[in-house]
């Protein structure tokens, strides 16, 4: 998939949620319906995580720090 075909469509969404929000700044008496949906709808998309990925795209956790184990229980020296 090209890149135009993903950032096309984000591109266009995001244009118009700003152009909603400035119409309800810029002109707060005579905004309707559509603007405040489109504003609405983006906050609230911008809420979720997206950062979550599903268990089949998760690469493994890996971790560069050592896991050395203490021969006692207790805590070194400070």
């Amino acid at each position: 998939m090209t890149v135009a075909v993903r950032w096309v469509p984000a591109l266009m969404v995001a244009a118009l949620w700003w152009w909603a929000v400035l119409r309800m700044v810029l002109v707060p008496g005579q905004t309707g319906f559509v603007e405040g949906t489109m504003v609405a709808g983006g906050w609230g998309l911008s809420l979720l995580p997206v950062h979550v990925a599903s268990a089949s795209g998760r690469r493994p956790r890996s971790t560069r720090a050592s896991r050395r184990r203490r021969s006692d229980a207790g805590s070194g020296p400070s």
